[in-house]
């Protein structure tokens, strides 16, 4: 950066920006304020030039330090001189009010803020650090800026090398603060001017160094109303062949609240800045200038037609032109070289200055774009969740898994069988009980055996394909983390379901209640070597099935019968024998009551007892659903429904975030 000269004090500065050893002592004897309060030498020398009592001859080219805005314009000017710049008028006393703090705004931003805060906070378990990073970013960027001066505009001036930028600086500061020439680069650091005090946390938060702070050329530009609270930024070229460079542009533009970017007739249509930064900050148009310069070089009609050419590429990039009223980015062009559409700029900019509103303008974009990122993770296609369809689904298929039908028939031959040895014929129940001293091929034998080990692992398969169902069903059009989210719930809580649903349904086989623990032995499980009793899937026999109260009657009945049959037997021995006297009809008609009245009375207790057991089939069955339904749904169903109540929560601030989009995004 060449010197600076100072026409009024005949000062220079170096190439930092430092003044020379002797003139910062002379700058600290008159820092020193008449209370003995110490500034920092660069205030004093504005108050000395605004002060019509004092020498005039002070360096107008200055450098903004960090300590000038802590002090406070109050602390800096004679409040009772009308010619010293301040930072707003005073007050009835005559002292200048310090510089406010960001205050939240009554619009939608804090309520979006918040809202983003909170869907960070609930998304963290079920997103990475990468997806959230850009939304994290804006909230501590929008609370670092709402912590600073609200009444201070941050604008930074952005083009390519050759543009005209440092140029336009200078147009607008009213002095040659930033270097301009053929050499390139010529701006390789920020440089700041800051048209009132109270900026220096703007600045320290753009890591600007005081050195390369100024002020304005005391003049029309200094001390223009309209621009009292603008901080103007000029940044190294962002095509700069030096990466630091491109870096610097790429830091500063993420924190500034506008950006006027300067294009040439050359470069104007540059695929590096409009895909890198027109395009990707196609929302930020309400913050936006863009400016195309140097249209002095541009013979007759050229210029409009560059600047509808400009136009039409900015609409490509999907940028809102804010023209008839419209909100959206200010496209103009001058020549900053002969000052031709600067003053124009100049009062756009000081218009955007007063409006107050950039900085709210420049976060609500910001939230935008983050929320706009986010949206593939947050928005899903349809309405996913879990129907009643699909629970009722899921029961049927454990129900078909654990064999609750065949349970039920197997509970009704049960009550059959109970019956048919309860009023069955003597020689039948002799010949069943026969059975169950265990002959070869008995039906009870059979029913004890061990399932087969293939029926084993179809159970398993059908208890995974359930659990593999509806984990789909659920997940369906949910954006991809929250899809896994919701298959991770179902698989972790249907790990150990088989030996739940084989303790539970044992249980409520047995007309129990629920089960404590799990393993144990039926259909999923061989460890206790036993296998389901007569057909009843898991856990062994049902319980004995009650009596009716009819059933000692009929008991009496073939009892009756079986007497009978003795009786008249023993009659037809005793005549045989020559023990009773000889007569054939009655003791045979006798016996034949007996033989014929004991199948009767089976058959008609069989058919009595054919609805009762039916029911208590269907009993049984309905337990066994009952008891695999309320396993499956503890364990899968709850933490899916869980899961999913957790992304509608998500959901719900997501829509908060992007209810109020100035953008549309």
């Amino acid at each position: 950066m060449t010197a600076v000269t100072d026409e009024d004090q005949g000062n220079s500065t170096t190439e930092t920006g430092e003044p020379k050893e002797k003139e910062r002592e002379k700058e600290k004897e008159e820092a020193r304020s008449k209370d003995g309060r110490w500034d920092d030498g660069l205030i004093a020398r504005r108050a000395a030039a605004a002060d019509p009592r004092g020498d005039s001859g002070t360096g107008h080219s200055r450098t903004d330090g960090g300590s000038t805005d802590s002090a406070g314009p109050s602390d800096l000017t004679d409040p009772s001189d009308p010619s010293a710049p301040a930072d707003f008028p005073p007050d009835e006393d005559g002292v200048r009010p310090q510089v406010e703090a960001y205050g939240p705004s009554g619009g939608p931003l804090p309520t979006r803020l918040d809202a983003l805060r909170e869907l960070v906070g609930l998304s963290r378990a079920r997103l990475d650090r990468d997806t959230l990073a850009e939304a994290g970013r804006v909230l501590d960027e929008a609370a670092a800026r709402q912590r600073l001066s609200s009444r201070h505009t941050v604008v930074a001036i952005a083009g390519a090398t050759g543009s005209g930028k440092s140029t336009l600086f200078n147009a607008l500061a009213g002095t040659q603060i930033s270097d301009t020439g053929l050499r390139r680069p010529t701006t390789s650091q920020p440089i700041a001017c800051s048209w009132t005090d109270g900026a220096a946390g703007l600045l320290d938060r753009l890591a600007i160094p005081g050195r390369l702070r100024r002020r304005p050329h005391p003049g029309p530009a200094a001390f223009d109303e309209a621009l009292q609270g603008l901080v103007l930024v000029d940044l190294p070229d962002h095509d700069s062949a030096a990466t630091a460079h491109r870096d610097q542009v790429d830091r500063v533009l993420a924190l500034v609240d506008a950006v006027i970017w300067v294009v040439d007739p050359e470069k104007y249509a540059d695929a590096a800045l409009h895909e890198r930064y027109l395009r990707p900050l196609a929302g930020h148009a309400e913050v936006t200038f863009v400016v195309l310069n140097q249209i002095d070089r541009l013979p007759g009609e050229a210029a409009d037609l560059v600047l509808d050419d400009l136009r039409r590429l900015l609409d490509e990039d999907g940028m809102a032109l804010g023209e008839h009223g419209e909100p959206g980015a200010t496209v103009m062009s001058l020549s900053a070289l002969t000052g031709d559409g600067v003053p124009e700029l100049r009062e756009m900019v000081g218009r955007f200055v007063q409006d107050r509103t950039a900085a709210t303008r420049r976060l609500s974009a910001d939230v935008d774009a983050a929320a706009a990122r986010l949206r593939p993770v947050y928005v899903a296609e349809g309405r996913p969740g879990l129907g009643e369809r699909a629970r009722e689904e899921f029961t049927d298929r454990l129900a078909e898994a654990v064999g609750a039908a065949a349970a039920g028939q197997a509970a009704e031959r049960e009550w059959r069988r109970n019956a048919g040895r309860a009023c069955g014929t003597p020689w039948l129940r002799l010949w069943r009980w026969y059975e169950s001293r265990g002959l070869p091929g008995s039906l009870d034998r059979m029913g004890q055996a061990l399932a087969p080990p293939e029926e084993e692992s179809t159970a398993r398969q059908r208890v995974e394909q359930a659990v593999r169902i509806v984990a789909d069903d659920a997940s369906a059009g949910l954006p991809a983390p929250w899809a896994q989210a919701v298959r991770e719930a179902a698989f972790d809580g249907a790990k150990g379901l088989p030996e739940a649903l084989d303790d539970l349904a044992a249980k409520a086989a047995a007309g129990g209640g629920s089960a404590k623990g799990s393993g144990g032995s039926g259909r999923f499980s061989t460890a206790s070597g036993r296998g389901p009793a007569t057909g009843v899937a898991l856990g062994g026999r049902p319980a004995k099935p009650p009596r009716p109260k009819w059933w000692p009657a009929a008991v009496l009945a073939q009892v009756s019968m079986t007497l009978l049959q003795v009786f008249g037997g023993l009659w037809l021995l005793g005549q045989i024998v020559g023990v009773l006297e000889p007569g054939l009809v009655v003791p045979a008609l006798i016996m034949l009551a007996g033989v014929v009245g004991g199948p009767l009375v089976e058959w008609s207790c069989a058919a009595a007892i054919r609805g009762p057991a039916r029911r208590y089939g269907q009993d049984a069955e309905r337990r066994l659903r009952e008891a695999a339904a309320g396993c499956g749904r503890a364990r899968v169903l709850d933490p899916v429904s869980a899961e999913l109540a957790r992304y509608r929560e998500v959901r719900e601030r997501y829509v908060a975030v992007t209810e109020f989009s100035t953008t549309g995004q």
